[in-house]
C-alpha cells in the first residue's frame, strides 16, 4: 500500500509549457523557496519516509536531443516529439511529487573523438563520413572505412594497427550481437557544452522535487568511453577488445540501485535507442534474477519519441516493437496522465 501523499497535485504557477523547447537559467533561489512552501502547503513528507519507494528514471533529457535546432533533436514523426514529451514529463513530476521518491536523470556525455563521431573514420580519399552514415562490418573489412590515422596518438598510444584491428572487431561484435550497425552521429552531448545540459524545464522540475521532497537528484553519467557506443546507461554496446581484454563493464551498481526500488518509471530520449537499450538491459538483469520483477517497471510511452530523420532514417517501428516486447515480458506501458498511485497499487 502507498502511504505517502498519493493525491495528484496542481502544476506550480511558474511552469510555462511554452518555454519547454527553450534554454534558460533556472532561478534556483526562488524555486527553492517555492518548493519549501509547496511542501508545507501540500503536506509533503521527506522522501526518506516513503514506504513505497518509486524511482523516475529520465534518460538523456538533454538539450542536444530535446531542443529544436540542436544537434540530435528527437522530433519523432510529429516533428515536435521531444518538446511535447518533456511538457508531459514535467507535468507528471509536479503532479506526482508526493509519490516519486527519487529522480535519476542520465546524461549522455561525449568528447569529439569517439567511435561514433565523424573524425574517428576516413574513407579511401581520407574524408570523414557524414552524420547518419551506417558503417557495417563488411565495409570495415573491405577497407571502405578505416580508422583515421591522425587520432591514433590520442586514442591508442600511436598504435594504429591495434586501433584498426579493434574497429574491425567492434563492428563484428555489433553484428554478432544483433545491435544496430555503427551509426555516425553528429557531434553531440559534448562535455562542457550547452547541449550536454538537461533541458531547463526538466532541470527545474528535478530541482523542485529535490527541495520539496528532500531527495537528492541522482545524476548518472554515460557515454565517455571513446571506443564504444553507450546507448544504454546500464552497459556499453561492446565490452571487450580484439584481444579479449575488457574495455568497459556493466553498470552493476546502478542496476542494483534501480532494482532495489519498489517501482521504476522510465521516460526520456530516444525511444528507439537509449531508452530501448536501457530497458532491454534492465529486462535482461530482471530475467536473470526474477522475471516477476518486470511488473514493477513502468514505461511512460507518451514521454518518449523515436529517432526519425525525414528521408534518411525512421526507427518508429523498431521502437514500437521493442516496447511491445517489454510489455510481453511483464513491464507495464502507461501514460503520464494516468494516476501514478493506481499503477503501483496494481502490481
Amino acid at each position: 500500500m502507498v502511504t505517502q501523499t498519493t493525491t495528484q497535485l496542481p502544476i506550480p504557477s511558474f511552469f510555462d509549457a511554452q518555454r519547454v523547447g527553450e534554454v534558460w537559467r533556472v532561478p534556483y533561489g526562488d524555486r527553492a523557496t517555492q518548493a519549501t512552501d509547496w511542501a508545507a502547503q501540500h503536506g509533503l513528507e521527506p522522501a526518506a519516509k516513503d514506504q513505497t519507494r518509486v524511482c523516475l528514471l529520465i534518460i538523456d533529457a538533454q538539450n542536444t536531443f530535446c531542443i529544436p535546432e540542436f544537434e540530435l533533436f528527437v522530433g519523432g514523426r510529429s516533428g515536435i516529439g521531444a518538446v511535447a514529451d518533456n511538457v508531459r514529463l514535467c507535468e507528471f513530476i509536479y503532479r506526482n511529487l508526493g509519490v516519486i521518491t527519487a529522480i535519476a536523470p542520465t546524461l549522455d556525455t561525449h568528447t569529439a573523438t569517439q567511435i561514433f563521431h565523424p573524425v574517428f573514420w576516413v574513407d579511401k580519399a581520407g574524408k570523414n563520413p557524414p552524420p547518419m552514415t551506417m558503417i557495417a562490418f563488411d565495409e570495415v573489412k573491405d577497407g571502405k572505412w578505416n580508422v583515421n590515422p591522425a587520432i591514433a596518438s590520442s586514442i591508442a598510444n600511436s598504435d594504429y594497427a591495434a586501433l584498426q584491428a579493434f574497429a574491425l572487431h567492434y563492428t563484428q561484435r555489433l553484428s554478432d550481437n544483433g545491435k544496430y550497425p555503427l551509426t555516425i552521429w553528429p557531434y553531440h552531448s559534448m562535455l562542457g557544452g550547452i547541449g550536454h545540459a538537461l533541458v531547463s524545464a526538466v532541470e527545474e522540475a528535478c530541482f523542485f522535487h529535490n527541495i520539496a521532497r528532500s531527495s537528492q537528484t541522482h545524476f548518472e553519467i554515460k557515454g565517455g568511453n571513446p571506443l564504444t557506443e553507450n546507448y544504454s546507461v546500464l552497459r556499453p554496446e561492446v565490452l571487450d577488445g580484439a584481444d579479449g581484454s575488457a574495455i568497459a563493464q556493466k553498470n552493476t551498481r546502478f542496476i542494483q540501485t534501480l532494482l532495489d526500488f519498489d517501482a521504476v518509471i522510465i521516460a526520456g530520449q530516444a525511444k528507439s535507442h537509449c531508452v530501448a537499450w536501457t530497458i532491454d538491459d534492465l529486462l535482461t538483469e530482471i530475467q536473470a534474477q526474477d522475471p516477476a520483477l518486470a511488473k514493477k517497471v513502468f514505461l511512460l510511452e507518451d514521454c518518449t519519441s523515436p529517432v526519425v530523420v525525414p528521408g534518411v532514417v525512421d526507427f518508429t517501428e523498431q521502437a514500437d516493437a521493442a516496447f511491445q516486447r517489454f510489455a510481453a515480458a511483464g513491464m507495464q506501458i502507461v501514460q503520464s496522465t494516468d494516476t501514478l498511485s493506481s499503477w503501483i497499487g496494481k502490481r
